[in-house]
C-alpha cells in the first residue's frame, strides 16, 4: 500500500521543492519512493504539478486520476484545476495566495470571484490557508512551500525526525532552521 501525494501551483512556487522534502523524508523514514514533475511552462508562470509516491513497495511513480490521499494546491486555480486527482475522502490543503496568470491580467480571461465558495464546493473540508502571510510573519515569502508541506504533514504520518533530516539534507545550512521553522507554523495552522 502506498501514500499518494500530488502537488500542484505554478511555476516559481516551490512545487518541486517541496516534492523533493516530502520524498526524502519518506525515505528517511523508511519507506520506497517515487516521484515525478510535469512543469512544461513552469518559468513563465504556467502550471506544475508533482506526485511523490511512498509506502513499503511502489512500483510506478505515476497514480490516476482520484487517487491521490493528499492535494496540496499552491495557487487555488491550480487547486481547482487538479481537484479530480484526489480520491474521495482524500485531504485538500490549497493556498489563498492568488498568481494572476497573464492572460487575466491582459484582459483575455478572468480570475474567479468566487474562488472559495468553489473550492468549498470541490473539496470536503479542506485547508485552506495563507501560506504567504504565514510566510511573510517569518521574514521570507519563499518560504510558503514550506508552511504547506508543514500543514500536509498531520496527513502523511512521517515523524519529525525524518522532516528534519530532510531539510538538513535538501537546503544549506543556514537556511535549516528557517524552513524548519515555516514547516512548523504550517503543521500549526
Amino acid at each position: 500500500m502506498s501514500t499518494n501525494v500530488m502537488l500542484c501551483g505554478v511555476g516559481g512556487q516551490g512545487i518541486l521543492f517541496a516534492a523533493k522534502v516530502i520524498a526524502c523524508a519518506a525515505e528517511l523514514s523508511g519507506y520506497e519512493v517515487t516521484t515525478n514533475e510535469l512543469h512544461g511552462m513552469a518559468q513563465r508562470g504556467g502550471s506544475v504539478t508533482a506526485q511523490v509516491r511512498f509506502g513499503s513497495e511502489v512500483h510506478s511513480p505515476l497514480f490516476g486520476e482520484g487517487d491521490a490521499d493528499v492535494l496540496c494546491g499552491l495557487e487555488p486555480v491550480e487547486g481547482l484545476r487538479c481537484a479530480h486527482w484526489l480520491r474521495p475522502g482524500g485531504h485538500a490543503a490549497i493556498s489563498l495566495q492568488r498568481l494572476i496568470p497573464v492572460t487575466v491580467s491582459t484582459g483575455r480571461a478572468s480570475y474567479p470571484s468566487d474562488l472559495e465558495e468553489r473550492l468549498l464546493r470541490s473539496f470536503s473540508s479542506p485547508k485552506l490557508l495563507d501560506c504567504a502571510g504565514m510566510a511573510s510573519k517569518l521574514g521570507d515569502l519563499r518560504l510558503a512551500n514550506t508552511v504547506m508541506v508543514g500543514a500536509l504533514s498531520s496527513w502523511l504520518g512521517l515523524p519529525m525526525s525524518s522532516w528534519r533530516g530532510a531539510f538538513e539534507r535538501i537546503v544549506k545550512s543556514g537556511l535549516v532552521e528557517k524552513n524548519i521553522a515555516a514547516f512548523l507554523a504550517g503543521q500549526e495552522a
